[in-house]
């Protein structure tokens, strides 16, 4: 039976918590932690290995460099630090964008050939970035995106009709920041659009789309006032999305992914719903947006392409 191997490339908060996000579900077999700061490395590699000690399943857990990801299934890529002052995930692109310069092609050259997928902010800019260092196929180089957002937009949403975020359908779109967007034409309550809903019962279902969509926004930023990170949303988010990978799901998740002529866009990473398989992202679902809808996701991907533009002149 192959073993299921996962690196991760930084092990700070996010970093950390993904890895024991994967072990103690169960998802992996084996962790390897890259970091530069070696201490961190062999805590982590300690506290990981002591907190799985009672688990049903057997993870092993190392240290390593990044040429030792050359077997894994997946690298995860979460380095960086954090520059929230401004409640803006682009504050931290030079440096992260220097960061993965400088290990991304060493670790393809030492034979790795599996899936990146990448949290590091902002994560578009820098996916689209590992994509072309790696030369891999763009299905194999994906970001979190907005599936953290959606998450949490499901939730707000959930409090504010009083159902369940489970027979909530709902997702975010375009950029993991401030210009992300909802698209309401596709919010359903099992099959069954909102809007028609709230047509018919405006009391429970008639909601404010901008206060929603504004505190879908803020939330990590609440989160990270207080503590000065975001940990446990996003490694259950890629917890789930490994999972995908490992188990050949076929899972809808929206994740940032290059776009090939969907929504006439071309070589810009940025979310939207895909099918999650075996082979990473293994289908883009484009949706069919109200002329509204388009307008502000075309307005995301300018936002997009022109920080792309920084680094490029760079």
């Amino acid at each position: 039976m192959k073993t299921r191997s996962v690196g991760i490339v930084g092990v700070g908060h996010v970093g950390a918590h993904c890895a024991y996000s994967l072990a103690v579900q169960g998802i992996v077999d084996e962790l390897v932690l890259v970091d530069v700061k070696e201490q961190k490395v062999i805590s982590e590699c300690q506290d990981l290995r002591d907190s799985v000690s009672y688990l049903p399943h057997r993870v092993e857990v190392r240290g390593g460099t990044y040429e030792d990801l050359k077997d894994c299934d997946i690298v995860v890529i979460s380095v960086g630090t954090i520059m929230g002052e401004d409640h803006s995930r682009l504050a931290e692109l030079k440096h992260s964008v220097e960061l993965v310069n400088s290990f991304v092609g060493r670790i393809v050259k030492a034979g790795f050939d599996g899936i990146f997928i990448v949290i590091t902010n902002p994560c578009d800019i820098i996916a689209r970035q590992v994509q072309k260092l790696s030369g891999f196929p763009a299905s194999r180089v994906f970001a979190t995106g907005t599936g953290l957002d959606s998450a949490r937009l499901r939730t707000v949403l959930a409090r504010e009709t009083g159902i369940d975020h489970k027979s909530l359908v709902a997702y975010t779109m375009g950029e993991h920041g401030d210009s992300q967007m909802v698209p309401w034409s596709h919010v359903t309550v099992n099959g069954k659009p909102l809007d028609q809903l709230a047509k018919e019962n405006p009391n429970k279902y008639q909601v404010d789309k901008e206060a929603v969509l504004h505190e879908t926004i803020e939330g990590g930023w609440v989160t990270f006032a207080g503590k000065g990170a975001t940990e446990f949303g996003i490694c259950s988010t890629l917890a789930r999305l490994v999972f995908c990978v490992f188990h050949d799901e076929k899972a809808v998740m929206p994740v940032s992914t290059q776009l090939n002529g969907q929504y006439g866009q071309h070589d810009l990473y940025i979310s939207t719903p895909c099918v999650i398989g075996k082979d990473g992202v293994e289908e883009v679902l484009e949706l069919t947006l109200t002329p509204e809808e388009m307008a502000a996701f075309q307005h995301s991907c300018d936002v997009i392409r022109t920080n792309i533009g920084y680094i490029e002149e760079a």
